[in-house]
C-alpha cells in the first residue's frame, strides 16, 4: 500500500511537471511497468505516456481510452480500495484534463488541487469549493537589514487568495492601498489597514476576490519609497 501511494503522488506531481504537453487521449500506446514483490506477486506500475521500458524489464501495453486521460486510468487501477469505488472519476478525470490543457497557471492550480484531493478521499464537493485551493502568501515589511521596503515588493495571487503582511524591522508599519490604483468597485477603505502594526511579528492579513492590479503603501514611511505592488489573477 506504502509503495501504490508513493506511485500515486508520483504521478500527480509529474502531471503537474508537464502542464504544458498536450493529453494524449488518441489510443495510442502507453506501457505498464511489470514488477515482481518478494512474495512473488505481479503488479504492473503506469509509466508515464511516451517513457520507454526499461532495458532488463517486462513492460505491458496498454490503450488510453478516447477522451480520458492516461493518467486517470493509472491511477485508479492502483487504488484497489474503498476509495477506488467511491472516488468521483468523472470529476478526477475533469481536473487532470485542465491540469494538462489549461494556458491559465490559476486555472491549472485549481484543478491539481482538486485533483489530488479527490485521490487522497476528500468530497468532490468539498474540493469544488474556491476556498479549497486558495493560498496565502506572505510579505514582509521592512527587510531583515531594517531597510524600508516591502519584501517582495510585487505579489502575484490568484482571486480567492490572501496576502499576510507581517511587521517585520523599522516599524511601525501599515498597507494602504492607493484608491486611484485599484480595480474599479473595490473599496479602498476596507482592504486598508486602520491601524499600524508596531512589534515585530504583528501581522494584516487580507483576502482578495476582485482581478486586477493594486497599489500600496506603508503610509508612516511613503517618503522613504516604501510601496508595493499586487496582481491579482
Amino acid at each position: 500500500m506504502y509503495v501504490k501511494s508513493l506511485a500515486l503522488f508520483a504521478l500527480l506531481g509529474n502531471a503537474s511537471a508537464r502542464l504544458a504537453e498536450p493529453t494524449m487521449a488518441d489510443g495510442s500506446a502507453h506501457l505498464d511497468l511489470e514488477i515482481v514483490s518478494a512474495d512473488g506477486q505481479r503488479e504492473l506500475f503506469p509509466l508515464l505516456p511516451g517513457v520507454k521500458c526499461p532495458t532488463g524489464h517486462i513492460c505491458r501495453e496498454r490503450v488510453a481510452q478516447k477522451g480520458i486521460n492516461p493518467i486517470v486510468p493509472a491511477i485508479k487501477n492502483n487504488m484497489k480500495t474503498q476509495l477506488s469505488a467511491s472516488l468521483n472519476w468523472e470529476e478526477f478525470n475533469k481536473s487532470m484534463n485542465t491540469v494538462v490543457m489549461s494556458d491559465d497557471y490559476c486555472t491549472r492550480r485549481g484543478a491539481m488541487a482538486r485533483a489530488a484531493g479527490m485521490a487522497a478521499g476528500v468530497a468532490a464537493a468539498t474540493v469544488a469549493s474556491p476556498a479549497y485551493a486558495a493560498e496565502t502568501k506572505d510579505v514582509k515589511m521592512g527587510t531583515d537589514a531594517g531597510g524600508l521596503q516591502f519584501q517582495p515588493a510585487k505579489v502575484s495571487i490568484c482571486k480567492g487568495d490572501s496576502v499576510k503582511w507581517i511587521n517585520n524591522k523599522g516599524g511601525p508599519h501599515n498597507v494602504v492601498f492607493d484608491e486611484d490604483a485599484i480595480p474599479a468597485g473595490v473599496n479602498q477603505e476596507k482592504i486598508s489597514m486602520d491601524d499600524q502594526l508596531g512589534d515585530e511579528g504583528d501581522t494584516f492579513v487580507m483576502k482578495f476576490d476582485v482581478a486586477g492590479e493594486y497599489a500600496y503603501y506603508c503610509e508612516p514611511h511613503r517618503g522613504a519609497g516604501m510601496n508595493g505592488a499586487l496582481v491579482v489573477a
